[in-house]
């Protein structure tokens, strides 16, 4: 079957009325949670994922992935018009795109985000219909010892990437791999770290601990934050970018794409890295780096189209590999799961429409966001008065409900109060919980590929290194470990992400 058959049966699910009718609700659900400072898609999803039981697999992922996507939009329209990201991918965003509003240029600020997050999301698309299934038939040639190979190749990249001390990076996975490993083992039916609570036969709840570690314990770290805040009362106009500002943004919007594109693909890369990289790199090439800053618009071009395809290509070693690049892409996994959906190469034969209807819905999410972004600011622009006092209260009750629906009883909500806590306790330990949630999604398959290499090698541990492809993999993983471990390499690393934040 060619692109062309595959693309026609993506859009069949994609362009149907429930399928634009889900991808319409997941933007603007991503679009507002970008604008709101805090939240994130990560605790977004995490809440949200109860609510897609009812929903068949393929419209819960369109609408989860506009989700994702959306939230880059709105991230934006807050960093620009009020100097606060809304996103973590947007940080970097504030520096120039507030200065240009302050400048009287915020329409054209605004603008410029939303041209150059649609041409990225619609190349990083592309790129995925292309690339995704030659992925998905490579590893198809996988065994069980590449398969762990390649996940502990992932978990190293997370670490490696993550922001903070890699020690504790590493120390967050090795708590999400045995927080894996709690309940029932599949090989000989005991009973693992549930001490004989029956509610953890099953092991720890997916949703319980997603929306812990970031619905809940976002509501504490958010507690004491202000209610209002101060808006740009000035008319915003504009909005169409004159010769000259197409002129220096369009490199911008390229180089942009190009990095976002291939940092997404990587574990622990995702769009943060991607907008913060990007904007070194504009600042490293401009002939005039001094005017970053001070409301250069190839400062919000860059990070803004980095960050965007960034956010698409991780659907790429997801969807192909079942390897989780970053946070979000592990609720997705999650997701997939919950809907009786194995992530792996097989998802593209088993199962087309889910596939190909969340490639087509993509670039149909990211048209709706280029048609409505604009026309909304008003809009968004008063959703951000949404006092904390109103809105935290009512995250922390949808929570509640989501974890009790799982399985019907308080158990869920114990677990996720706990989570909650231990997520503010990790935020003051400066402790990303992200890479935990890798370690739990991965974990028990980890341990599966393992048991199975172990038996085809007769108990060999030999065989990961006596394999070609697993020899590779697993001496990449040390490389990379090594070098981050390097004093130089890993004050450059950290410099990546403080650029960005100065």
């Amino acid at each position: 079957m060619d692109l062309f058959d595959n693309l026609l049966i993506g859009a069949q699910t994609a362009i149907s009325v429930r399928g634009m009718f889900y991808a319409l609700i997941g933007v603007v659900l991503g679009t507002a949670i970008g604008v709101l400072p805090g939240l994130g898609p990560v605790a977004a999803i995490a809440m949200l994922l109860p609510l897609t039981y009812g929903l068949q697999p393929e419209l819960a992922l369109i609408m989860l992935a506009g989700i994702f996507y959306g939230s880059q939009y709105g991230g934006s329209t807050t960093s620009i018009l009020v100097n606060i990201p809304g996103e973590s991918s947007s940080v970097v965003t504030c520096l120039d795109g507030h200065q240009m509003a302050r400048q009287g240029r915020a329409g054209t600020a605004l603008a410029t985000a939303a041209i150059g997050s649609f041409f990225a999301g619609t190349v990083s698309t592309v790129l995925i219909a292309g690339f995704a299934p030659v992925l998905a038939t490579i590893a198809f040639r996988f065994g069980p010892a590449e398969y762990f190979s390649l996940m502990i190749l992932g978990l190293v990249g997370a670490v490696a990437l993550a922001h903070g001390s890699m020690v504790k990076a590493l120390g967050m996975i090795l708590i999400g791999l045995l927080l894996g490993l709690v309940g029932t083992d599949v090989t000989s039916g005991g009973q693992r770290f549930t001490f004989s609570l029956p509610d953890l036969f099953d092991g720890i709840d997916f949703v319980a601990i997603s929306m812990g570690l970031f619905g809940i314990a976002e509501v504490i770290a958010s507690a004491g934050r202000a209610g209002n805040r101060d808006i740009l009362t000035r008319r915003i106009t504009g909005l169409l970018p004159s010769r000259s500002d197409l002129r220096r943004m369009a490199p911008a919007v390229l180089r942009g794409t190009a990095v976002g594109s291939f940092l997404g693909l990587l574990p622990g890369g995702g769009a943060t890295l991607s907008s913060f990289t990007s904007y070194a790199l504009e600042k490293k090439l401009s002939r005039t780096p001094g005017a970053f800053g001070r409301g250069a618009i190839e400062g919000v071009a860059g990070p803004e189209s980095a960050n965007n395809a960034a956010s698409q290509t991780s659907f790429i070693p997801m969807l192909t590999l079942g390897i989780p690049s970053n946070a979000v892409m592990a609720l997705m996994i999650g997701a997939m799961m919950m809907h009786n959906i194995t992530p792996g190469p097989q998802v593209a034969v088993t199962n087309p429409a889910l596939f190909w209807g969340l490639i087509v819905s993509m670039w149909f999410g990211n048209l709706i966001l280029l048609v409505l972004n604009l026309p909304m600011i008003g809009l968004w622009v008063k959703v951000l008065g949404v006092p904390y006092r109103l809105l935290f209260p009512a995250i922390v009750v949808l929570s509640c409900i989501g974890a009790y629906s799982v399985n019907g009883n308080g158990f869920g909500i114990l677990l996720l109060a706990g989570f909650g806590l231990a997520g503010h306790l990790f935020a003051a330990l400066e402790c990303e919980p992200a890479p935990l949630l890798l370690g739990f999604v991965l974990g028990p398959s980890m341990e599966e590929y393992f048991r199975r290499a172990m038996l085809i090698g007769d108990g060999d541990i030999a065989i990961f290194a006596t394999r070609p492809l697993s020899a590779v993999l697993l001496g990449t993983a040390a490389l990379v470990l090594l070098l981050f471990a390097l004093p130089a390499i890993g004050r450059k690393r950290a410099e990546a992400f403080v650029e960005g934040e100065e």
